[in-house]
């Protein structure tokens, strides 16, 4: 397919527009942002960036547009959303490939991870508009799950479609308008959701693009009076800037941050088993992703052996061209994420950790491109720097204990909260442990992703839930009427 996609999408003019109340419209202002491709630092399209005044005229088509929607019966809602799923599936080559140049996502994985659960989430929220309960008696008092209203959704680079259906698919099958910022560094495949969110016949207004950066139209967007909610996946900078703007107008804030999750490995799991499968859920999306399980907790007496199996697997990781369906790690999203990155692992070198594998620089071979070597620490304290901080990147912290509780403690000792992963051959104990790890998810002996399943934060990881019912419910207010 090439860049065909880009041109048709650069023909239609979409690069230069915002879709605000119905209608694909040139952004008014001079402002254009640069979409590198992360695999060649080189622009493959410019964007336009909107401001206050285009949040302002998407936010006041918006609540237009909610005083009809938000009576829509859910079936109706159910049906919106079934034509947008099938649309996302008829069209996820396009997808796959505009995520793949926008992100530097592999393209193999593009298409069997980025898209399809982008998919899924539309798919979920279109079941939940059937079958939730938005009306239900309480002895004699009616009991109202209603639309909150204009939602603003503020959404990141790293899963830049996957993040977006998970909070249009949920404030959709609530009933509520939408006002979405993507990313300004992986904006064409927003610009090709908003073209299937038209297409499936959203009406007029109820949902508006404005592209733009944080300061700009993140910003007008929290604190704009007619935003009755905002939800953000993004860093715990980023979550509070969006909390403090917000505030003034008493605003719901719905908050997916930061995240350094644990996987600890129990005494008596099967390390050729647990460790592959660990490591691969640390470096999926090249370790882009805010719940990847990037300190790896080992009993101290199998650490070495932990090691050798580490070693092994990313040996077989293919570092390269995102493009070759051989790829199975591309180049990080973005210039500030490969700095960020190479910091790190300087860090994890001063702190006095042992690399096992990978380090400084690009992999051998790629001389250009935001290539990173993935990388494996061992004899990492639990109050290292790289134990304790978010990396976003393929580092991956090997750290040692002699008991099950200061395993728990270690697992525990950061002031995130998103996800967490137990390994073990006793189910049972493993499950006892997991009840133990103060996180919004444990993954236990390594499931299948489960698209129903809530998805959020304590601590420093944020508040509120997305996917599954528990995502809808953040989208409604209560009502009794009695």
């Amino acid at each position: 397919m090439g860049a065909a996609w880009l041109e048709a999408l650069q023909a239609r003019g979409r690069l230069g527009e915002m879709f605000i109340d119905g209608r694909w419209t040139p952004a008014p202002g001079a402002a254009r942002a640069a979409v590198i491709d992360p695999s060649t630092e080189e622009p493959v399209a410019e964007v336009a960036l909107g401001s206050a005044d285009d949040v302002d005229a998407a936010a006041r088509a918006a609540r237009r547009a909610f005083a009809a929607f938000g009576d829509w019966p859910a079936e109706r809602r159910a049906e919106l959303l079934e034509r947008l799923h099938a649309l996302i599936l008829e069209r996820a080559e396009l997808f796959a490939q505009a995520i793949s140049t926008e992100m530097g996502a592999p393209i193999a994985y593009a298409r069997s991870a980025q898209v399809p659960f982008a998919a899924e989430h539309i798919r979920v929220a279109r079941d939940l508009a059937r079958t939730y309960p938005f009306v239900q008696p309480r002895g004699a008092t009616l009991i109202l799950r209603e639309p909150i209203g204009v939602v603003g959704l503020i959404t990141p680079w790293n899963w830049p479609l996957y993040q977006i259906t998970a909070k249009v698919g949920a404030a959709l099958a609530a009933g509520c308008a939408i006002v979405l910022k993507p990313s300004e560094l992986s904006p064409l495949s927003a610009l090709l959701f908003a073209e299937a969110v038209s297409d499936a016949g959203c009406p007029t207004g109820v949902f508006n693009l404005v592209n733009g950066d944080g300061p700009t139209v993140g910003a007008a967007i929290s604190s704009h009076p007619e935003i009755d909610m905002v939800s953000i996946t993004g860093s715990t900078r980023a979550g509070v800037l969006v909390a403090q703007a917000a505030a003034p107008t008493v605003k719901r804030v719905a908050q997916e941050l930061g995240g350094k999750s644990p996987n600890l490995i129990l005494p008596d799991a099967d390390l050729e088993r647990a460790v592959p499968l660990g490591l691969a859920a640390g470096m999926r999306n090249l370790g882009q992703s805010c719940s990847a399980p990037t300190r790896m907790i080992v009993p101290r007496d199998r650490l070495a052996e932990a090691e050798a199996i580490a070693a092994a697997t990313v040996d077989g990781f293919v570092v390269g061209d995102p493009r070759r369906e051989s790829t199975t790690h591309g180049p990080l999203a973005n210039r500030a994420q490969f700095e960020r990155v190479q910091a790190m692992i300087g860090v994890g070198l001063e702190e006095g950790a042992r690399l096992v594998c990978g380090g400084q620089g690009r992999p051998q071979g790629l001389n250009r491109g935001f290539y990173a070597r993935p990388t494996v620490f061992s004899d990492v304290e639990p109050g290292m720097r790289i134990a304790q901080e978010e990396i976003f990147g393929p580092v991956l912290a090997l750290i040692g204990y002699d008991d099950v509780d200061e395993a728990v403690e270690i697992a525990n000792g950061t002031v995130y909260g998103l996800g967490a992963h137990v390994q073990g051959g006793d189910l049972a104990a493993a499950r006892a442990v997991a009840r133990r790890i103060r996180s919004g998810q444990v993954h236990v002996n390594s499931p299948a992703w489960d698209p129903s399943a809530p998805f959020g934060g304590y601590k420093r990881s944020g508040n509120g839930r997305e996917y599954g019912r528990e995502g809808l419910e953040e989208y409604l207010e209560t009502k009794a009427i009695i």
